[in-house]
């Protein structure tokens, strides 16, 4: 009976030595590599969402494509959960630099001049770069042709080089969506891009406006993108050889460029969108334009009274604020708190970044019309609250301010108006608003007339109905006023 214990014990350890030995050199099952990412286990890949068929929404407002699908199992390879960060492409290399993800996975081709700043992988699909021109234009038959002709090209890609390279006039524009849709409104001449978006392009939106005229003499290598030693490189090149090796790379392909896609009609993908497209506006435009308005006015009303404090130091701050505000694009501000203020150790997230942009400019602008609607009170006001001894904050609250109010609402109805419309802008820092849901809709299919009008018209019941709430609200404060 005691023996028994003894066996057991001698048999757990020679099996133990057998595993040993087997698994001995061997990476453990499940266990994830040691791969430098921003986040542990998190493979933060920036990618466009609107550039048919690399990456896109389905029908069900999904991100997929052939970039999506390769860097997925690229992610899977290397034992981490991959999580998508959608970018305007101009844009992504900027947000690459400022840590918003690891690595880019959006149809990028190698270049010397990237290599040189970035980590490249190796290249996981080949292909030519075309010409495009309209279906009645002749007169281009090889790339020397473009010579002193007009191409929309993204700046940011290398077929704008191409282009530029061989002569033609650049037109800068976001992407290639935009690029084909000038081309067949015959706005521009050309357009240089890659063969497998451009015969996606034709074969699912059955245009016969535009034409393939001639083919590049270049073939593009299309890479993922690092941070320049980041230490990913590796991982992912061995994650790529694996890949094209166990057929992954080849199937990826068939399914997404030898398949014969079929145009929707426009009602089918009106239908399909309509409630993603409410349904951000709901989530993003308002939110983001009540969150700002709120904030600005806390600031506006901030440096109205600085800038009519009688200290100079306060004066002067509140002119240089408003000067700076009023001075500088929208959407320059937006993009100095998004893309550059990371290179400083300052990252905030995208909607944050939104409510801070247009925060700080609703109050450069209200702050001029609350100031204004103060100063159109009578100074006998002060003086009539400074003899009963109101001091100077009760009299703001109880005197000026409700009198102002009157005065300022037009004007700040109108910033309220235009801030509705501005957040727009918020698109081209992953904010999902009304505007970047029209845009991922109409990039797969291309129906940009119909899926911007209907966020045109979304945006106009908006403003409709705070214009009707303005109205309401300027009568209800003019009620007990003598005429």
């Amino acid at each position: 009976m005691q023996r028994v214990p003894t066996i057991v014990l001698r048999m757990l350890m020679v099996v133990g030595i057998v595993v040993g030995l087997l698994t001995m050199g061997q990476p453990t099952v499940g266990a994830a590599p040691q791969v430098p990412t921003g986040q542990p286990g998190v493979l933060r890949v920036g990618t466009e969402g609107t550039y048919s068929p690399f990456t896109y929404h389905d029908d069900n407002g999904t991100l997929t494509g052939y970039d999506v699908d390769i860097i997925t199992a690229v992610a899977k390879k290397l034992n981490l959960r991959v999580e998508f960060v959608e970018t305007p492409f101009d844009s992504i290399f900027p947000a690459l630099e400022a840590n918003r993800f690891d690595i880019v996975a959006n149809q990028i081709s190698y270049t010397d001049v990237r290599a040189a700043k970035y980590d490249l992988s190796q290249s996981y699909v080949q292909s030519r770069g075309v010409i495009v021109t309209r279906s009645d234009d002749d007169s281009v038959h090889n790339v020397n042709d473009l010579k002193g002709k007009t191409a929309a090209q993204s700046l940011t890609s290398n077929w704008a080089d191409v282009a530029r390279d061989a002569g033609a006039q650049v037109e800068s524009v976001e992407g290639f969506n935009q690029a084909i849709t000038l081309l067949a409104d015959n706005r521009v001449q050309t357009t240089v891009n890659d063969e497998l978006t451009v015969k996606n392009y034709l074969a699912s939106s059955g245009n016969k406006n535009v034409k393939v005229a001639a083919q590049t003499p270049d073939v593009s290598n299309q890479v993922f993108a690092m941070r320049k030693n980041s230490g990913l490189l590796p991982a992912v090149n061995q994650a790529v050889s694996e890949l094209r090796a166990d057929g992954t790379l080849a199937a990826t392909y068939d399914k997404y460029f030898n398949a014969k896609p079929i145009a929707p009609s426009t009602w089918d993908v009106v239908g399909r969108n309509l409630l993603p497209m409410l349904g951000a506006t709901l989530k993003g435009t308002i939110p983001l334009t009540a969150i700002s308005f709120v904030v600005g006015l806390v600031i506006a009303l901030v440096i109205a009274l600085m800038r009519m404090s009688a200290n100079p130091v306060a004066s002067r701050f509140a002119r240089l604020y408003i000067s700076i505000i009023r001075g500088t694009p929208l959407l320059v501000q937006l993009f100095f708190i998004f893309f550059a203020l990371p290179e400083l150790g300052i990252v905030v997230n995208p909607f944050p970044s939104a409510v801070v942009a247009f925060s700080l400019n609703v109050g450069g602008y209200a702050a001029e019309i609350i100031r204004s609607a103060i100063q159109s009170l009578p100074k006998g006001q002060w003086e009539a609250a400074s003899t009963i001894g109101m001091d100077y904050r009760t009299t703001l609250r109880r005197v000026i301010l409700p009198q102002a109010s009157r005065t300022a609402v037009p004007g700040l109805s109108n910033t309220l108006i235009s801030l509705v419309k501005d957040t727009s802008l918020a698109s081209g820092i992953q904010v999902a608003e009304l505007f970047r849901k029209s845009q991922e809709a109409a990039a797969p299919t291309f129906q940009f007339l119909a899926l911007y009008g209907v966020a045109a018209v979304i945006y106009w019941v908006i403003c409709l109905v705070l214009s009707f709430a303005q109205d309401r609200l300027e009568t209800r404060l003019n009620r007990f006023v003598a005429r």
